[in-house]
C-alpha cells in the first residue's frame, strides 16, 4: 500500500525522494550497487522503448516508456548526488541555462522565423559557446562517438545541413548515389578492396542523406527491411518444410520462387 496520496504521486519531489530511499541503506539491495557505469545500458535500452511507444501511437505506452526514461536520468542526479558532483536540481538548471542561452529569437532580440532558420542559429550559439570555429571548434562537435553508424552519419549530416552544406533537392541525392554506385562497380573491377569497402560506406552515407531529405528514418526504415526479410524467409522455410525439405536441402531458383510467393501474398 502506498504511502502517498494521489496527488503526492504526481509530484516531482515525491519521484526524488523515492529515488534516494531506493538508493539509501534501508532501501532495493540492487538499486544501492548501481553505479554510473552500470547503468549504461539502460539508459540506451529506455530510449529505444521510448521511440517503440512513440512508433506504436499508444499514449499509455508511451506515458509509461517516459516514466522509464526518466528514472535513469533521476538515478544518475542521486549517484552524482550521493558523490558530491551535482544533484537532479543542477541538471535543470543547466538545461534551463542552455535553453534560454541558445533560443536567442525567443529570450533574445533575435529573429527566426521558420524551423531552418532557428536550427542554424542554436548551431552558431554551440560553435560560439565551445570558443568558435578560429579555436577550432567545430559544428560537428559533441556527436558522440559511441553512436552507432547509422546514426552517426544522420546527426553530422543533419549538423552539417543547418549551415546550409546539403543537397538542394531529393534528385540531386538520388544523382549522387548513382555516382557513388558507379565508383562502387569501378572498384569491384579494379579488384582493390579497401577501396571497395570505402565506396561502400560513401554508399551508405549518401542513402542516409536521401532518407533525410524525404523525411524517413533510415534506422526505423532499415528495421522496417529486416523485419520484411525475417517475415519472408519464415515463409520460405515453412513451405520448405511442407515438402519435407530445408533450405540447405533447396537451391536458389526453388528459394526465390517461394520469396516472390511470400511477396505476393503480403501484397495480395
Amino acid at each position: 500500500m502506498s504511502e502517498y496520496s494521489g496527488e503526492e504521486m504526481k509530484r516531482f519531489a515525491t519521484l526524488r525522494e523515492v529515488v534516494a530511499r531506493l538508493r539509501s541503506p534501508e532501501g532495493c539491495p540492487w538499486d544501492r550497487e548501481q553505479t554510473h557505469r552500470s547503468l549504461r545500458q539502460y539508459a540506451v535500452e529506455e530510449a529505444h522503448e521510448v521511440v517503440e511507444a512513440i512508433d506504436s501511437g499508444e499514449p499509455d505506452k508511451l506515458r509509461e516508456e517516459l516514466g522509464d526514461l526518466l528514472l535513469q536520468v533521476m538515478l544518475h542526479a542521486q549517484i552524482a548526488e550521493e558523490e558530491g558532483n551535482f544533484d537532479i536540481g543542477d541538471v535543470i538548471a543547466g538545461i534551463n541555462e542552455k535553453l534560454i542561452r541558445r533560443h536567442r529569437w525567443v529570450f533574445g532580440d533575435e529573429e527566426a522565423e521558420s524551423p531552418d532558420a532557428a536550427l542554424k542559429s542554436w548551431s552558431r550559439v554551440k560553435v560560439e559557446e565551445r570558443g568558435g570555429a578560429a579555436n577550432g571548434a567545430s559544428i560537428l562537435d559533441g556527436i558522440p562517438e559511441g553512436l552507432p553508424a547509422l546514426f552517426k552519419a544522420l546527426s553530422l549530416s543533419k549538423r552539417a545541413a543547418q549551415v546550409g552544406f546539403d543537397w538542394q533537392r531529393i534528385e540531386d541525392v538520388v544523382k549522387k548515389l548513382h555516382e557513388e554506385i558507379h565508383e562502387l562497380e569501378k572498384a569491384i573491377g579494379d579488384g582493390f578492396e579497401s577501396d571497395v569497402e570505402e565506396e561502400l560506406g560513401d554508399i551508405l552515407f549518401v542513402m542516409v542523406n536521401a532518407a533525410r531529405h524525404l523525411d524517413v528514418n533510415p534506422e526505423l526504415a532499415l528495421q522496417g527491411a529486416n523485419r520484411k526479410f525475417r517475415r519472408r524467409f519464415a515463409h520460405v522455410e515453412r513451405r520448405l518444410a511442407e515438402r519435407g525439405k530445408a533450405p540447405h536441402d533447396s537451391d536458389l531458383d526453388e528459394m526465390d520462387a517461394l520469396w516472390d510467393e511470400a511477396k505476393a501474398l503480403e501484397k495480395g
